[in-house]
C-alpha cells in the first residue's frame, strides 16, 4: 500500500443557468405568446369601443333638433337590442321601458333592482321625445348618458 495514493471523490461542476434548457425556451415562448394574444385581444375591444362610441356620437351630432336626437336614441338602441334578443325592437311603451332596464350578465357594475332609469327616470323621454315639438336640452343630454351606456354594453363595446 506504499504507492497508491486514494484521492477524495470530485463532483462534477454545477450546471450554468445559461443557456436555459429546451423547456424553458418553450415556456418563455408560450408566456410571450400569451401575453400577446392578450395585449391584441385588449386592443381589439378597445378600438370596438372606441367605433361603437364614434358611430353614437355622430349619428346624435347628424341630428339636427332635439327631438331628431331622441329618435336617433331610440333608432339606435332598437337596433343594438336585437343582439340581446331577437324580438326585441319590436316591443313598444312600458315593455320596451322594462326591457331597456333588464339587468346586463356582461356589465361590470349591477345596478340595483329598484333602479329603472329609463321606466321611472330620463329614458322615459323615449317614448314620445321623438314625436314632440320642443324638447328640453337638458333632458335630453341625461338621456344621452343612459342611451349611450346601455348601447355600448349590447354592443359589447362596454
Amino acid at each position: 500500500m506504499n504507492g497508491i495514493v486514494l484521492r477524495d471523490i470530485h463532483q462534477p461542476p454545477a450546471p450554468s443557468l445559461w443557456p436555459p434548457a429546451p423547456g424553458w425556451w418553450l415556456v418563455a415562448i408560450a408566456l410571450l405568446g400569451v401575453a400577446a394574444w392578450w395585449w391584441w385581444r385588449r386592443r381589439q375591444r378597445e378600438r370596438k369601443r372606441l367605433a361603437m362610441a364614434s358611430l353614437f356620437d355622430r349619428t346624435l351630432e347628424a341630428a339636427t333638433t332635439s327631438a331628431d336626437q331622441v329618435a336617433a336614441m331610440s333608432e339606435l338602441l332598437r337596433r343594438a337590442a336585437r343582439r340581446v334578443e331577437a324580438s326585441a325592437d319590436r316591443l313598444q311603451g312600458d315593455a320596451w321601458l322594462e326591457f331597456l332596464d333588464r339587468p346586463t350578465t356582461s356589465g361590470k357594475r349591477k345596478r340595483a333592482i329598484h333602479d329603472k332609469p329609463f321606466a321611472q327616470g330620463a329614458g322615459r323621454l323615449l317614448l314620445d321625445g321623438g314625436y314632440r315639438r320642443e324638447v328640453e336640452p337638458e333632458q335630453v343630454d341625461a338621456l344621452r348618458v343612459l342611451a349611450r351606456q346601455r348601447f355600448l354594453q349590447w354592443m359589447g363595446a362596454a
